[in-house]
């Protein structure tokens, strides 16, 4: 019952987040918003709601351990999994605007994120704060920047969506919501009861499986990008959606219930946070190093075996 929990969760929170990156868009279009700033936060916003509904479902029934595995868990899968895959698949190409903003911003918000919790073991309201209003910031510098920056997240606006009706929107909308709410209780419902089966931890289970599968319609994407031989993926993208996990899914989660560090799960704070900062630094010196500017099939390889030692280790 709770692997059908799980799978059920999770196909309810990729439907739920599909319709309403549709409503949501479709909504902009009518209220006269430009497509630039409809990809870089409307869209944006919109595909962080599942990770959102899980780790705010799980705060508020008291599993800090899901809220903060689930975060952490998908920002080591989006560098390890997803582009450890589609590099394999499809040497990638990287901007050089990568390191310009986005890369140091991923460093910020994650070594805040370190500071906020080893500081008391608690996300506060005010922290969570400060971190939105740092996505905030971010969001309003990178669209005043240039257009080159964000071509990618122009890509995923389906113009065809400002044309749809004010029902449909609202009938997304309702359905969207639906699907997040149920799919975000039945996941983390699942993944308690998974954890007792299996004898490992909630925040295990969290940092592993639910953390991979909230990362699915990502690596789908790249991974089809990949095969059709198309810009496989932008790592913008991903370093965003690292970004947009820390700042606004974390960030409003501890606004509305402030997130401890649960005392049972040691591993948060010694050991998977820094596995998380990791995957995030080590871009660099694989974009610079041996062939600059791209992750190629051994480097994507790399990526991929350290996320497997990470998922062995987790589980272990």
């Amino acid at each position: 019952m709770s692997v059908f929990l799980v799978i059920a969760g999770l196909a309810l929170l990729v439907v739920g987040g599909d319709f309403l990156v549709r409503a949501s868009v479709g909504l902009s279009f009518k209220l006269k918003i430009s497509k630039l700033v409809i990809g870089m936060t409307v869209v944006s916003f919109a595909t962080s709601a599942p990770e959102l509904l899980v780790s705010l479902q799980a705060a508020l029934g008291g599993s800090t351990d899901i809220a903060l595995g689930n975060v952490i868990g998908s920002n080591i899968a989006n560098i390890g999994l997803v582009l450890g895959i589609t590099a394999i698949i499809s040497p990638l190409v990287v901007d050089r605007d990568f390191y310009r903003l986005n890369w140091p911003m991923m460093m910020l918000v994650s070594f805040a994120l370190y500071y906020f919790l080893k500081n008391d073991e608690l996300l506060s309201a005010l922290e969570g704060i400060i971190l939105f209003v740092a996505l905030i910031v971010f969001l309003f510098v990178l669209i005043r920047s240039s257009r080159k920056s964000i071509k990618a997240n122009l890509d995923e606006v389906d113009e065809a969506l400002a044309e749809v009706s004010n029902f449909k929107i609202v009938a997304w909308l309702l359905i969207g919501a639906a699907g997040l709410y149920f799919g975000s209780e039945w996941l983390v419902d699942g993944a308690k009861q998974l954890a007792t089966a299996v004898g490992v931890s909630d925040y295990a289970i969290s940092v592993t499986v639910i953390a991979i599968g909230t990362s699915v319609p990502e690596l789908a994407a790249s991974v089809i990008a990949a095969l059709k031989r198309e810009k496989a993926i932008s790592l913008g993208n991903l370093i965003g959606s690292n970004i947009f996990n820390i700042s606004s899914v974390l960030g409003l989660t501890a606004i509305i219930k402030p997130i401890a560090v649960n005392p049972e799960t040691p591993e948060i704070l010694s050991t998977n946070i820094f596995w998380m900062i990791a995957f995030a630094a080590i871009l660099v010196p694989l974009i610079l190093i041996p062939k600059r500017f791209e992750i190629g099939r051994l480097k994507g390889m790399l990526l991929f075996v350290a996320y497997m030692v990470f998922i062995f280790l987790a589980l272990k």
